[in-house]
């Protein structure tokens, strides 16, 4: 598909917008791109049930742009353009007010809980003009049964390529840094395989507690809302086979594949997955309560603020290698990295000693670096090995998470946007891990605050 024209005038219809998504992260985002990219012209449409006068709104978004650092004639044009009107957005009337507002074919965008969202595709049927875009947050659906039925209430809508269910975690940069490692690299590529890859580890773990998110997180917890969303669909990136070109239907079909492949290890949701839950500790300084002393948490979910799934990628390259996906809350250190852990050698000559840690190729998403860890015969004794580290950085993007997201949007570009099939494949994976830990099936263990987790893992020596 070929990119729009930046240069021409764009329509972002936020739904919900009075709310702490548009203010926090899209509006900032929208800023972002726009001082970058100061070609852009964009009218800003905010709707929402709140009542805000014409300067309160652009007081609003101007704050919101301050906190981007947004500048520039693009970021000034959108200021004197942009307008709010009060809207209840599951009405087919008010809805009708507000494409009525819009200069071009609208990129919508549902900053809305998932019922309002399903509720507003509802009233939208039969109203959007030709060429509007949809964007959806996560999560989208609550099981593989709702993300199939609200895949087809969107079908009704536009079509499939117009639809952006926005991943923000892994951005075009962090996709590029993935795939120019794994596929740029003649060293690299031939090795990233069954036959040389003894694991691969994607982990997201995090300092930051409960932070005031009970009313969404205690319903969802660690399992849901980052493995089933973000650390899968890294998953598919990580496990895919090279496009033939960075083309939105190569990747995304190419990222299907590789989901459609992958299983949970042994069949087994039980003996494939773990969960736990931090109790009080101390964190830089900050001291946590216990999760189930959290405000608005009710102990009796049990909602796990750790969980671990293995799964195997049943393909030709893939076959036999655990895939493990971790993603914490409160933990002591933040690491948010893929790790590809080699086999060792087939054979080290006699005498070499020190040659016990294994081969591993690390990319830290958040410092931004590739490291190779290897064994080299280093100083002092010539018959013993010493384990270092190549590091070399990775390209940082000249854009916000949400930047990226809007310009994919804008653009008309979705090869970052999560397609419905592959929405439901995550579900595929995730519910029957739900359902052994509904069933008790899976201990609920526990962990400090501030500690590395309640279990050993490898990647850390």
């Amino acid at each position: 598909m070929a990119k729009a024209d930046t240069t021409e005038s764009a329509t972002l219809l936020i739904l919900g917008a009075s709310g702490d998504l548009a203010s926090r992260l899209l509006m900032p985002g929208l800023g972002g791109l726009l001082t970058v990219q100061p070609e852009r012209r964009v009218q800003l449409i905010g709707a929402g049930v709140e009542t805000y006068t014409d300067a309160e709104w652009k007081g609003r978004v101007t704050t919101a742009m301050t906190a981007g650092s947004a500048k520039g004639r693009a970021v000034t044009d959108l200021l004197k353009r942009t307008s709010y009107l009060t809207a209840d957005v599951t009405k087919p009337a008010d809805l009708k007010r507000l494409l009525a507002a819009c200069e071009n074919p609208p990129a919508i965008y549902f900053a809305l809980p998932p019922a309002i969202t399903a509720k507003a595709c509802d009233a939208l049927v039969g109203l959007l003009p030709e060429g509007t875009r949809l964007a959806l947050e996560k999560p989208f659906g609550v099981d593989e049964a709702s993300a199939h039925t609200l895949n087809q209430k969107l079908a009704t809508l536009v079509p499939e390529d117009h639809v952006f269910r926005v991943d923000h975690f892994l951005g075009t940069s962090g996709v590029l840094n993935i795939l120019g490692t794994r596929f740029a690299n003649r060293i690299i590529e031939p090795l990233l395989n069954n036959t040389h890859v003894a694991s691969v580890d994607i982990v997201f773990d995090e300092t930051l507690g409960l932070e005031g998110r009970a009313r969404y997180y205690d319903h969802a917890g660690a399992l849901v809302d980052m493995i089933q969303s973000h650390l899968l669909q890294t998953l598919a990136v990580v496990a895919m086979e090279p496009p033939a070109a960075l083309e939105a239907t190569d990747v995304r079909d190419l990222k299907a594949l590789a989901l459609r492949a992958t299983r949970l290890w042994a069949d087994d949701p039980a003996a494939a997955s773990r969960r736990g839950r931090y109790t009080a500790g101390t964190i830089d300084g900050r001291t946590l309560p216990s999760y189930v002393d959290e405000e608005g948490v009710d102990p009796k979910n049990e909602t796990e603020t750790l969980a671990e799934l293995t799964v195997e990628v049943r393909s030709n390259r893939w076959a036999g290698v655990p895939f493990t996906l971790r993603s914490g809350k409160a933990l002591g250190a933040p690491r948010h990295e893929i790790v590809f852990t080699f086999r060792p050698p087939a054979h080290v000559p006699e005498r070499i000693r020190g040659s016990d840690r294994p081969n591993r190729l690390r990319l830290d998403l958040k410092t931004l670096e590739m490291t190779l860890e290897l064994d080299v015969n280093g100083p002092g004794d010539p018959y013993t090995i010493d384990h270092v580290e190549l590091r070399a950085e990775l390209n940082p993007g000249q854009l916000p998470a949400y930047g990226e997201v809007l310009a994919g949007v804008l653009e008309g570009d979705p090869m970052l946007a999560v397609r419905g099939d592959t929405a439901e494949e995550c579900w595929r994976l995730v519910d029957p891990v739900l359902t052994a830990w509904k069933k008790g099936k899976v201990p609920l263990d526990e962990y400090r605050a501030g500690s590395s987790g309640p279990w050993k893992t490898p990647l850390v020596e």
